[in-house]
């Protein structure tokens, strides 16, 4: 996940969607439950057939493993997918021909995406207080995408600390030029322990977002982070940073601790080698699969989750799990044999994570389309358990889906909470239009443990959190495209 806030920004000068979302994400998560939709008309009631769909969709899926298996071949068949990669377009040709399989129509529709290779990464300390002779410290980090490259030989420049921007700012030209900034903020593990990991990673992302540009403008040679994310294993976080000019990476936490207590005694001097490389925008694809509606096939339902991944780990939480239960929705409904009013579309998303080229890709090419969008819904925080829906829509769209409440009561998912923010990254041109807005509500509580690392792989997947997931996002995309009348807007 994303991280990724948004909001009418120029993803080329400031942050992509990727680090968007995530920053604004700590206004949609600390919305208060659900408001009363003032003089709204009780919900309609759903149909007996509808609702005997809709528990026959949860129970199947609550009992299937074919999200799973997607799963398991996006990530490990095939493995990281960073946008502008080979394994990026297998992937998308591979989920197009699963759902060619279903029976679906499917289009891959091209976007410029970006193309950034990681290139060698390493550091040492080879000047500290205490120092054993002829000896060094190995720092571990890993860097960050907007990173400038070193020289090939590296750069060894000593190192200053600092906890804030304005830190930064106190200490001045004089004193930044010719060094290494190291931001030492630490991601609130207390937080995320209590369900608030969103808002944790929050009041951190900025400083891997920004702080690059901030410490080029005063004259630092690197920016350094503290990796932001729990899990203290000497496990470094990568993500997107503002490009500044300058070399850029994100530190294990106990690195960063390592190198303010040694700065906190004397001069602290590392070797520093980035040798990344940003390549020009490729042609990459998002897949997009419709199950056409019976009676209004012009009126669409997304379901979707993005399937670039970061290069580190293999995108299993971020965001393979979204794409399969995605794909999942679609074939539940095909397999028993029932047929939504509405055109159900299948959405895998590509470049969410370094630049958002395949919705901006989508919203131009469908432009014309999104006043027939009924709903867009996508996933993207996770695995974990699905405890209900983040809601971008009017009060009384939110009453009309109460009734799911109680289909979904078995799976959990019965949280429904308003949000002023879209509630996913991808789906933000369509929500910015007008499109109601969802998003799987999931336990957070570990995510930030494994995102954006080595260690985003398959077996941080849950089969029966994955499960449930499906069963959350089949019964609302099923209940958006059967219902009698769209969601008023």
């Amino acid at each position: 996940m994303r991280p990724s806030a948004k909001r009418k920004l120029n993803l080329k000068t400031l942050t992509p969607m990727s680090v968007l979302l995530l920053s604004a994400s700590l206004a949609a998560w600390s919305q208060t439950a659900l408001p009363k939709a003032q003089g709204a008309p009780p919900a309609p009631a759903f149909s007996k057939e509808l609702r005997d769909q809709l528990q026959a969709v949860r129970d199947a899926a609550l009992t299937n493993d074919y999200a799973w298996h997607q799963l398991a071949h996006l990530t490990e068949n095939i493995g990281p997918r960073p946008a502008g990669s080979p394994q990026a377009q297998a992937a998308a040709e591979y989920v197009a021909s699963e759902m060619r399989k279903l029976g679906l129509e499917v289009h891959l529709e091209p976007a410029q995406v970006s193309h950034w290779i990681r290139g060698e990464e390493k550091a040492q300390l080879v000047e500290y207080p205490g120092q054993a002779p002829e000896t060094t410290q190995r720092i571990v980090l890993t860097t960050i995408s907007g990173s400038s490259a070193t020289p090939a030989e590296g750069i060894t420049a000593e190192v200053v600390v600092v906890h804030n921007f304005d830190e930064l700012a106190a200490l001045g030209r004089q004193k930044v030029a010719g060094k290494i900034v190291l931001f030492n903020v630490p991601y609130d593990e207390r937080k995320a322990l209590a369900g608030m990991a969103f808002e944790a990673y929050g009041e951190a992302v900025g400083y891997r977002g920004r702080g690059a540009k901030a410490a080029a403008e005063l004259g630092a040679v690197a920016c350094l982070i503290r990796s932001i994310g729990g899990a203290d294993y000497r496990l470094p976080h990568t993500g997107y940073s503002v490009p500044a000019g300058i070399p850029a990476a994100a530190l294990a936490a106990e690195d960063a601790d390592l190198v303010e207590h040694l700065a906190a005694q004397g001069r602290v001097r590392m070797h520093l080698t980035l040798t990344p490389q940003s390549l020009p925008d490729a042609t990459g694809y998002n897949v997009v699969a419709d199950l056409k509606g019976s009676e209004h096939p012009e009126q669409i339902v997304v379901v979707s989750g993005h399937l670039d991944s970061w290069d580190l780990g293999r995108g299993a939480i971020d965001d393979g799990a979204g794409v399969v239960i995605s794909m999942a929705t679609a074939e539940l409904i095909q397999r028993l044999h029932i047929r939504p009013r509405r055109t159900l579309r299948v959405i895998a998303w590509m470049d969410e994570e370094n630049g958002g080229g395949g919705h901006e890709a989508y919203a131009k090419s469908h432009a014309a389309e999104f006043a027939n969008h009924v709903a867009a819904i996508e996933s993207d925080s996770g695995a974990g358990h699905p405890l209900g829906f983040y809601m971008k829509m009017p009060p009384a769209a939110i009453a009309a889906l109460q009734p799911l409440r109680d289909i979904l009561r078995p799976v959990g998912s019965t949280v429904f909470r308003s949000t002023e923010r879209s509630p996913g990254s991808d789906i933000d041109p369509l929500v910015d239009a007008g499109v109601p807005g969802i998003g799987i509500i999931q336990d957070g509580r570990k995510y930030f443990d494994y995102h954006h690392t080595a260690a985003d792989t398959l077996d941080k997947v849950d089969p029966q959190d994955l499960r449930e997931n499906a069963a959350a996002m089949a019964v609302m995309a099923y209940a958006l495209a059967s219902m009698p009348e769209p969601l008023p807007r």
